[in-house]
């Protein structure tokens, strides 16, 4: 079988807090300063939620192994 496939993980290197939007910038090859400005807007805009799902998502998704890191 062929498991060729992307998997979300928390950056090692790009970390502000968590490295979860390091890791979200990476899977959808974005610019993680963007999804960070996204969830910052979203928190000041009415989503106090998303600090609750930032910490769930930190707490769920896995850092990725150091070889990968580098």
């Amino acid at each position: 079988m062929n498991n060729n496939y992307k998997q979300l993980m928390r950056s090692r290197t790009n970390r502000m807090i968590a490295g979860l939007c390091a890791g979200i910038g990476n899977y959808f090859n974005m610019d993680p300063t963007i999804v960070r400005l996204l969830f910052v807007l979203a928190f000041f805009t009415g989503f106090g939620g998303i600090a609750l799902v930032y910490l769930i998502m930190a707490l769920i998704i896995p850092e990725e192994p150091v070889n990968q890191a580098q």
